[in-house]
């Protein structure tokens, strides 16, 4: 069978796609770059911004080979589930990546999805899979999945979940693997990698023996710190980059890890959404535009060759001109070296859905954005 896949979305989504193209391959299924050529078509989808959805939608709408068969998987919120579930053959959650196999196998095209399991009863051994890298030098690994933060315009906690970790022994073991394959930079993914956190197990105890001793072993949780010294520390010519990370949660300790570990690429991203207090608040980003400033000075200083990209939202609900002016300042004043610009829309199920009217016009959004766009050309 003939396979096109396409991925909306962030690096946690293109991570996902790499272990659906595994478990197809090893079905031996051969990926096209045509869709037109595809006896199945899979969109791996993002609806953290509805103009993803609006893709995917335009997509469906477009095809006219009654053969082909439609999966869809990703982020997906539960209204919009319901919308896709028209079009498609299959909607699966990335968790259940295993029935996928099951699924095919027994062509049962009918059911328009699996049953939904509780959260926390998901098998997350999924992220095991080994997959086969798009990038020939670079490697996703993703150490941990879903968010227990809600920020309001975010639908992350409610399409990926709460927060898991992945053990270190297995995220160690892949890097090894990585390595000795010859990848050279290794990418840590995680919806809020700082808010790692894993047993400090006998494994974990045996990598940080001898002459890196790291002078935590008596702990009983290892954190995101502890994880990049530990990975740090593996032998081999590569590089490590992370994201994305939460200015709440970078802490000293990380901080000093990321400055001192040599194999740790110096740039951040580190998202700050917003230059207004007020609408900070109202996005629950549990910090103020003050701390986020201070924090970037505190990283400059012990760390001076480091770089930062950062995310940004243009047209929060009841952002005024002058609220703006204030996130194009901050821009001004940390000189990221790049800026993702979203517009914001409304997502259903999100405390900004329910508690704050879409009041800015798409027009001024795409205004806002173009000044952004045009500031960080300069």
């Amino acid at each position: 069978m003939k396979y096109f896949i396409k991925t909306y979305g962030c690096q946690m989504n293109e991570s996902d796609s790499e272990k659906i193209e595994t478990v197809l391959n090893d079905l031996k299924n051969k990926k096209v770059s045509k869709i037109e050529e595809a006896d199945l078509i899979i969109f791996n989808l993002c609806s953290v911004r509805q103009t993803a959805v609006d893709r995917v939608f335009g997509q469906l709408n477009k095809k006219n080979n009654k053969k082909q068969k439609i999966f869809l998987t990703g982020c997906i919120l539960v209204n919009d589930k319901k919308k896709l579930a028209e079009k498609a053959d299959l909607i699966f959650d990335i968790r259940e990546i295993k029935k996928l196999k099951d699924f095919l196998l027994k062509n049962k095209f009918k059911n328009k999805k699996f049953k939904q399991a509780r959260d926390e009863n998901f098998d997350f051994s999924y992220l095991k899979i080994k997959s086969k890298h798009r990038f020939q030098n670079r490697a996703f690994v993703p150490i941990m999945t879903g968010c227990n933060n809600f920020c309001s315009y975010c639908i992350v906690p409610y399409t990926r979940g709460k927060e898991y970790s992945r053990p270190v022994e297995d995220i160690v073991e892949e890097i090894k693997a990585l390595v000795k394959n010859g990848y050279k930079e290794i990418v840590l993914l995680g919806q809020n990698v700082n808010s790692y956190h894993s047993k400090f197990s006998i494994f974990s105890r045996r990598l940080l023996r001898g002459p890196n001793n790291f002078q935590f072993l008596n702990s009983s949780m290892i954190n995101f710190s502890d994880l990049l010294k530990i990975i740090n520390s593996l032998k081999g010519d590569f590089r490590i980059s992370f994201l994305t990370n939460h200015p709440k949660d970078m802490n000293d300790d990380l901080i000093d890890a990321i400055a001192k570990c040599d194999k740790v690429v110096k740039h951040i991203h580190l998202p700050f959404q917003s230059g207004d207090n007020k609408i900070l608040k109202k996005m629950n980003r549990c910090y103020t535009r003050t701390n986020y400033l201070n924090l970037i000075k505190k990283i400059r200083k012990k760390i001076s060759e480091i770089k930062f990209s950062t995310d940004v939202i243009v047209g929060f609900p009841g952002e005024t001109e002058k609220q703006f002016q204030k996130t194009v300042d901050v821009i001004k004043k940390v000189k990221f070296e790049i800026v993702y610009i979203n517009k914001y829309s409304p997502r259903f199920k999100t405390l900004a859905f329910k508690k704050y009217p879409d009041d800015i016009i798409w027009s001024e959004k795409k205004r806002r954005w173009r000044v952004i766009n045009d500031l960080i050309k300069l």
